[in-house]
């Protein structure tokens, strides 16, 4: 329901980072990740604790076992995936956990050849036609090259922003019916 890797810094790290400007994405990641200072296991009990998934997520898990592609971290996201008995193929960025703040290590070396930024464009699958569903700024490179878009918040605003065609949702279970 929430970004895992926003609720965490505000719950364990320094949300203050969120009033800072950056330069890049990649930059805004770095420092957001580096304000986090707890231990993977406390991090994994407060994901378990306090991530909610969006409802309708079992529904389109079973009927399409979906690629996770995110621009979070495994440490927050595959406790969640097991406290809902998902077992899914998960692409993200990884991070090394540290009592002086975490530090990112991203999925890709280099920024994106078309966005220019640490975006998640290449961890999407080869094969098509790729259908995308996503919410945030980290989704905008990575949904311009799917057949099928379903958007809300942010991603939504964005793709309406630049005449991008999408599929406004609400709940998981909506795009599920819609790809039904």
């Amino acid at each position: 329901m929430r970004d895992s890797l926003v609720a965490a810094v505000h719950d364990l790290g320094d949300p203050s980072v969120y009033e800072r400007e950056f330069d890049s994405y990649g930059e805004a990641l770095t420092a957001e990740i580096a304000t986090l200072r707890a231990s993977a296991d406390e991090a994994a009990r407060w994901a378990i604790e306090h991530v909610e998934v969006r409802p309708g997520f079992h529904e389109l898990v079973d009927r399409f076992d979906p690629v996770i592609v995110s621009s979070g971290l495994p440490q927050l996201i595959l406790p969640v995936l097991g406290r809902e008995g998902v077992d899914l193929d998960v692409r993200s960025n990884f991070a090394d956990p540290s009592s002086d703040g975490w530090r990112v290590r991203f999925r890709h070396e280099g920024p994106c050849p078309v966005c220019g930024d640490r975006c998640k464009r290449r961890s999407l699958p080869d094969e098509h036609p790729l259908v995308f569903v996503g919410d945030g700024y980290s989704d905008r490179c990575a949904s311009l090259a799917c057949e099928r878009v379903f958007a809300r918040d942010g991603l939504a605003g964005y793709l309406a922003d630049g005449s991008y065609p999408f599929e406004p949702f609400d709940t998981l279970a909506d795009v599920a019916a819609a790809l039904s």
